[in-house]
């Protein structure tokens, strides 16, 4: 007597089809600050996610995000809904933040400017932030959120901000 035994397994769709990787950019802040500002996030499952985004100020002045020319922030995720990885989400986020302004001018006697005297700052934040998600069936992502930090290290010369702000709307793709 043969026998032959066969196992099955039965996954979704969805499940054996999974996009794991997203490349995001946030436009608001090339058209609002003269910056760029790029992210990558990976989803560890259905309800959570850990991702990096790189602030990079791009124009000399900017009155809008003054406290803020560089920034690494890594965030985790928690998403509020049915969908894979989409829908209402909180973050918790870190952020390595850098800045330099003009405090001082100096002028010759005709009011000429000979010089200002520049002040950095380089701090570190953690905060949260709340947003949304939507994802086509193809992969196009658009995001919108808004959160808020404290920097915790400061210094004394009362230019590097207490609370920091955190939000966007952004657009890429899940592979």
């Amino acid at each position: 007597v043969l026998s032959i035994s066969v196992k099955g397994v039965a996954q979704s769709e969805e499940s054996t089809n999974l996009k794991n990787n997203e490349l995001k950019s946030n436009p608001f802040s090339l058209i609002a600050f003269e910056a760029l500002d790029l992210g990558y996030e990976r989803i560890l499952n259905e309800e959570s996610s850990l991702g990096i985004d790189l602030y990079l100020g791009l124009g000399e002045d900017n009155d809008l995000d003054y406290y803020r020319t560089f920034s690494l922030t890594p965030y985790y995720r928690k998403y509020f809904s049915r969908k894979y990885a989409k829908g209402f989400f909180i973050e918790g986020f870190a952020m390595l933040n850098s800045a330099e302004e003009a405090t001082s001018f100096s002028f010759d006697i005709t009011g000429e400017l000979l010089g200002a005297n520049v002040e950095s700052h380089t701090d570190f934040a953690l905060g949260i932030s709340v947003g949304g998600k939507f994802v086509t069936p193809r992969g196009f992502v658009a995001e919108i959120y808004a959160g808020i930090g404290r920097n915790l290290i400061g210094n004394n010369n009362n230019f590097s901000p207490e609370v920091i702000g955190r939000g966007g709307i952004s657009l890429g793709y899940r592979f």
